[in-house]
């Protein structure tokens, strides 16, 4: 399972990113499990001092911005290993 991490405190914008990344994981195959991680601590142990912010699997990968659908699906694309027969 891939698990992707929407770090923000709950602000207007970390609500888009996840309604985006919602919305990015219906589209795709996979297994993925939304976490919203809201603690300003647990947010500074990814090294993130803006939000809101992408993480996927414990690796920030957006950082103070309102990713798109399309940006989200692209980030997974890329990050998701394929197997192949």
């Amino acid at each position: 399972m891939v698990k992707i991490q929407i770090l923000g405190t709950g602000c207007p914008k970390c609500k888009k990113l996840t309604e985006n990344a919602e919305k990015a994981i219906r589209e795709l195959d996979g297994d993925y499990e939304i976490i919203k991680v809201k603690d300003i601590n647990e947010i500074m142990k990814f090294g993130v001092m803006i939000t809101p912010a992408l993480a996927i699997d414990g690796e920030a990968k957006s950082v103070g911005k309102v990713l798109s659908k399309e940006e989200i699906k692209k980030i997974l694309d890329k990050t998701i290993p394929y197997l192949t027969c």
